[in-house]
């Protein structure tokens, strides 16, 4: 599954922002690089992350259900 460009809910409630797919340099995983454009795990705001795609796309339990762990809210292109 590819991955859009955009804005994505995480189920906690935070909007992140993600700007491009990066590669594990020995593993050659996939990866999802994202700006949280708030301060988050006492990180600045803005600050770059990055996870597995396999884990970005992922369900989780949330309240006995399972909902996606990011939720694709739209590109942020005008």
């Amino acid at each position: 599954m590819d991955i859009k460009l955009g804005k994505y809910e995480h189920f906690k409630g935070m909007i992140v922002e993600v700007i491009g797919i990066a590669l594990h340099s020995e593993t050659m995983e996939e990866m999802v690089v994202y700006i949280h454009p708030d301060s988050v795990k006492g990180k600045h705001a803005n600050t770059m992350w990055v996870r597995p795609k396999k884990m970005f796309l992922e369900n989780v339990n949330k309240d006995g259900k399972e909902i996606p762990r990011f939720k694709f809210m739209g590109n942020t292109e005008k």
